[in-house]
């Protein structure tokens, strides 16, 4: 079960600076997506947890490199040199530049900012001296260029089209000197174009690519993965506006060497750099259609009227309540913005020709109530509302316990998370019955547990409903099984979705991610990937606990992993994500009010073994000398996971321990905490 190589990882530990990072995870999410899942980490991840399996690329920011050597030198270097050597990637820009070199020199002779020495992951096996150009001052634009660098297209071969001339932000990077290399390891990707005001050797090497053991390295200079669209204005410094002018202008061609160096390190690289897509409307709706009244009278006291017109002012975000009649006057009003000529939705200039980051909290979330009738399918061309209330009722007919929890739904074709929609905004989710689910076709801000990010691109099933658990229930139906009970009813909807699908090699991995058997594995052992997640998010207030359950599932969508529809024999019809979404509400609800009455029962436990990916399973529990145990279930006190220990031959020893996760983002087999029972 060797996980696919799908993190991207970009340093956000000391020493980076936040710009940098900011720029650098954009960027990359945007070239890379929906193939990889861009995620900041800090030093503290690199040092501890098992990052390096999942890793497909590893990169370093703009920032300060001394800060990086105090963070990481010594072991968390050698894990770093160790990842690459053995087949890892790793990416620097500017200061991850100069950390990826033998040797660092930079403003030599500048005493307030000299600072010269080895460096221990010598990717690069000479020195990095900078800066390139003079005027660098640390946490400032004040010394900021755009540069032209000259492509050595040839190093390029095989990976496409690529520019023969780059212009590129540039503040404080080095050039690459002693690139002469007998072995071939080194490779010049491009050079200054300009005269520099420090030694760069006859070849000037802005970036250059190492071959590093069976891995590989990227080192830059400049600052390629800076988008002019993302610089702010500094009018108080001379020539800022003509530097952002020049890099707008050669903007294509910074886009496309980014894709080639990416390319070249071997990542898969999105065909289309389509910018980021502007939130829809939210479609607020019924299983019967006059209830949405009786819901918006129950928001009475959270809403409030300005200028004729309802908003929602909530701790993060701002809704706008527009009735369907009064939608295309106020389209009217406000013509002259770019909208989408399908569903009338209304865009900002940089849903489609910026690259601009957006902070999503100033953007007002407008929601269209349908008290009259479903949404039509031409306003909402991605999710059937007809389909998926048909189905809720049709599945009801067998889940009988199910009865109310998807009668409301919100859906949105690009929102930020459902899972923000509702637990960041408490005001609102106060007045939310069970079962209110929002659901959207595509997140641009979705969350996952911990620091992860789950990429959920179109063909995803993306969900997030409320469960109100009475607080005095607490003790006897602990809140923690509520996610053991989501990934049982999402095995569960996906088996009996209708006839046929029951045999789908669908299983869950402790404690709530959905693995499907991979279908292009060659190996004679089935390897699993994991296809979807659950986050669960509680929050307690007046006598219950207010749960958001988020779901998201591969279904139509063949990356980053695997789909649901990659699973199918050819007989069987594709999944529809309005059908299962409807199914995962219904078997949610069943179970749920199961654990009402009984608590998480027997029938509920081995409902879990079912389908889980751990019988027998033998894990290495660290934090007691690499003793060895096997797991056998979980307890049913609190959910944690129960194992024996095992002494020579794999025998038992007669202890049993608990164990629960220390919430590792990338391996929920390292770090187990435990207590003997």
């Amino acid at each position: 079960m060797a996980p696919r190589k799908l993190n991207v990882l970009v340093y956000n530990g000391t020493g980076a600076t936040v710009e940098s990072v900011k720029h650098a995870t954009y960027s990359l999410r945007r070239l890379l997506s929906p193939n990889y899942a861009v995620i900041p980490v800090t030093d503290a991840v690199l040092l501890k947890e098992p990052w390096a399996p999942s890793c497909a690329l590893l990169v370093f920011p703009g920032g300060a490199d001394l800060g990086y050597c105090r963070a990481l030198n010594g072991e968390g270097n050698s894990i770093i040199s160790q990842y690459v050597r053995r087949g890892g990637k790793y990416l620097g820009f500017c200061a991850g530049g100069y950390y990826g070199s033998k040797k660092c020199e930079f403003e030599v002779g500048n005493r307030p900012m000299e600072v010269i020495g080895s460096r221990e992951l010598a990717f690069f096996p000479g020195t990095c001296r900078g800066c390139a150009f003079k005027g660098f001052q640390y946490n400032s634009e004040r010394g900021a260029k755009a540069i032209r660098i000259n492509v050595r297209k040839a190093a390029f071969k095989g990976v496409g089209v690529v520019p023969e001339v780059v212009t590129s932000y540039y503040n404080g990077g080095g050039a690459f000197v002693d690139v002469n290399d007998p072995n071939n390891d080194v490779e010049i990707l491009a050079s200054y174009d300009d005269k520099l005001d420090v030694d760069g050797g006859l070849e000037k090497a802005a970036l250059v690519y190492c071959r590093v053991g069976q891995g590989a390295a990227i080192l830059t200079g400049p600052h390629p993965e800076f988008a002019p669209a993302n610089l702010s204005p500094h009018y108080d410094i001379d020539g800022y506006s003509e530097l952002i002018t020049s890099l707008r202008e050669g903007n294509d061609d910074r886009v496309s060497f980014l894709k080639a160096c990416l390319t070249k390190l071997g990542l898969e690289v999105s065909h289309e750099s389509s910018g980021v897509p502007s939130l829809s409307r939210l479609h607020l709706s019924s299983l019967v259609s006059s209830n949405v009244d009786d819901l918006l009278y129950s928001w009475e006291e959270i809403i409030s009227k300005e200028d004729g017109e309802e908003y929602i002012r909530s701790e993060h975000d701002t809704f706008h309540l527009e009735k369907t009649e009064t939608r295309w006057c106020m389209n009217q009003l406000q013509d002259t913005l770019p909208h989408n000529d399908i569903t009338g939705e209304l865009t900002t200039p940089s849903s489609s020709t910026d690259e601009a980051m957006i902070d999503y909290t100033t953007v007002v979330k407008r929601i269209v109530t349908h008290e009259r009738a479903w949404p039509e399918v031409k306003a909402t061309p991605y999710f059937n509302h007809h389909a998926f209330y048909s189905s809720l009722r049709e599945y009801r007919q067998t889940d009988t316990d199910a009865e109310e929890w998807g009668d409301y739904l919100m859906y949105g074709e690009v929102l930020t998370s459902t899972n923000t929609i509702l637990e960041k905004n408490f005001k609102l989710l106060s007045k939310l019955p069970s079962g209110f689910t929002v659901t959207a076709t595509t997140q641009v801000a979705g969350r996952g547990r911990g620091t992860n990010v789950w990429v959920s691109p179109a063909g995803s099933l993306i969900m997030s409903t409320v469960i109100n658990h009475p607080g005095h229930l607490a003790a006897s139906r602990p809140v923690v099984f509520i996610q053991y009970l989501a990934a049982v009813a999402i095995v569960q909807a996906i088996k009996s979705y209708d006839k046929g699908y029951d045999q789908l090699p669908v299983k869950l991995k402790w404690p709530n991610d959905i693995y499907a058997r991979d279908p292009s594995s060659m190996s004679d052992q089935p390897t699993y990937v994991k296809i979807g997640g659950i986050l669960s998010n509680c929050v307690y207030s007046s006598g219950s606990y207010q749960i958001v359950l988020g779901i998201g599932v591969n279904t139509t969508n063949e990356r980053p992993t695997t789909s649901l529809d990659a699973l199918l024999p050819p007989h069987l019809p594709s999944f529809s994500i309005e059908r299962l979404t409807a199914h995962i509400l219904t078997r949610l609800e069943t179970l749920y009010k199961a654990f009402i009455r009984n608590g998480f029962s027997r029938e509920m436990e081995y409902a879990y073994y079912d389908n889980w990916l751990h019988g027998r399973q033998i894990v290495t529990l660290e934090a007691e000398g690499g003793i060895k145990a096997r797991i056998v279930g979980i307890t049913t006190d609190w959910g944690m996971l129960r194992v024996e220990e095992l002494g020579r031959d794999d025998k038992p020893t007669g202890k049993m321990w608990a164990l629960q996760s220390d919430e590792n983002s990338f391996d929920f087999f390292r770090g187990l905490l435990k207590r003997k029972i």
